[in-house]
């Protein structure tokens, strides 16, 4: 079973917002694009990441591949109620 220690940091610019980073790596591998796009952040939680742990929003295999392979885990905002009935209205008025 593989096993994870992260950090995961909370986006101060954005809402809802999250980057998740191996503990002993820190932000070193996160690209500089990113770390401007993400913007000021801190610290949310650090936790111990296992196949079988439970996330509210991400699903726990794609977070430690995504640390494994690339250094960090980028958990985008909800798309809010508003937004999803936006894009319904827009699509239902398309010809088909």
């Amino acid at each position: 079973m593989e096993k994870l220690i992260c950090e995961i940091f909370k986006s101060l610019k954005h809402e809802g917002m999250y980057l998740y980073v191996a503990k002993a790596e820190g932000l070193g591998r996160v690209p500089e694009a990113l770390m401007d796009r993400f913007g000021r952040h801190q610290s949310a939680m650090t936790m111990l990441l296992t196949p079988d742990k439970k996330l509210a929003r991400a699903e726990t295999e794609l977070v430690i591949k995504g640390i494994k392979e690339e250094g960090f885990y980028l958990q985008m905002p909800p798309v809010k109620e508003t937004e999803m009935a936006e894009l319904a209205s827009k699509n239902s008025k398309l010809s088909l």
